[in-house]
């Protein structure tokens, strides 16, 4: 079957996705002098822009792939909330399913660009585990609505939203009901978090970090990708791992296999939100029964489509198979 045949099973495919959310808004302009006031550029704004960020660009992403994100976190109560609840709207996906938490801001990150070129971030958010009583709203979520998903996603950006317990808990809930669990882990997360998922996704920082071994890098060698692949695999007791590999394309291990696919990227202005782009690929693909190797193949021209855009935005179904087409 040929991967554009393939990815016709994406229809109407529910994914449960919970992680961190938030906005990304950014701040365009050209630099023209520096301040007077310090040694620092004055960007002239010329536009502004929100998006949606972290676990929002995943879900909208299924979406933009002809799937249905069932999409569960928590927003603040406030303005950005409101803002988030929006975008959502404007994308098509669902914010029903979001928990309203008082304690803590609706996450914002504001990229200031000149070109092309970040010139500074500036970040609204509270690094901190839910409470008892919101992530009890949480996991009553997902008991509630995993048995009409066809597979679990955990976004972890490390904001607070998937403590050991919660992450537990809905592997726990998803092995019950027989659903596979997709994990893009966080390179400060103990990886003890995610024991008992089906599959992660790190980036080659990620796994060699969350590997624990003493590997310097693994730009270009087979061997300690093979190596840290396994470590991850029994660390989290999986029978499958892949690592991204940015411009190398990816690697991923099935069993005692290993094979690597190629990118596909024509042009990269922004890497941002690359990974977001995969796991929702590699989640609907894989969820739909098509192999691992060809989930891979469709994650990585998925990607290859985003990189060439800047900021979080959406592969669509379309640029998908364009991009079948041209390799």
């Amino acid at each position: 079957m040929s991967l554009e045949s393939s990815i016709q099973k994406f229809q109407k495919k529910k994914i449960l996705v919970i992680g961190d959310i938030g906005i990304d808004e950014y701040v365009n302009g050209s630099v023209k002098r520096i301040s007077p006031e310090a040694p620092v550029p004055v960007v002239e704004v010329e536009s502004e822009e929100q998006r949606l960020g972290l676990a929002t660009n995943v879900a909208q992403n299924i979406q933009s792939l002809g799937g249905v994100p069932v999409l569960v976190s928590i927003v603040g109560a406030d303005y950005s909330g409101d803002q988030l609840r929006k975008l959502l709207k404007d994308a098509n996906v669902s914010d029903e399913y979001l928990v309203t938490d008082t304690s803590r801001p609706t996450t914002r990150k504001i990229r200031v660009m000149s070109d092309h070129h970040h010139v500074v971030r500036v970040d609204f958010e509270q690094r901190k585990f839910l409470g008892t009583e919101v992530e009890n709203k949480i996991l009553q979520i997902v008991q509630r609505m995993i048995g009409d998903c066809d597979g679990v996603i955990l976004q972890d950006y490390a904001k607070g939203v998937l403590s050991e317990k919660l992450s537990q808990e809905i592997i726990k809930i998803a092995r019950a009901r027989n659903k596979k669990v997709l994990v893009d882990p966080h390179r400060t997360t103990p990886i003890d978090y995610y024991r008992g998922a089906d599959l992660m996704t790190p980036n080659a920082e990620e796994a060699l970090i969350l590997s624990g071994l003493p590997v310097d890098d693994l730009r270009g060698v087979s061997e300690s990708y093979q190596e840290v692949g396994h470590a991850l695999m029994k660390a989290i007791g999986s029978k499958q791992m892949v690592i991204t590999r940015g411009k190398n394309g990816m690697s991923f291990f099935e069993g005692e296999k290993t094979e690597h696919v190629p990118t596909f990227a024509r042009e990269v202005f922004d890497v941002t939100g690359a990974g977001d782009t995969v796991i929702a690929a590699m989640a609907l693909a894989w969820c739909s029964g098509i192999s691992l190797k060809e989930s891979c193949l469709i994650a990585n021209h998925a990607a290859g489509v985003v990189v060439g855009k800047v900021g979080c935005v959406p592969c669509s179904i379309d640029e998908l198979k364009a991009s079948f087409a041209r390799s």
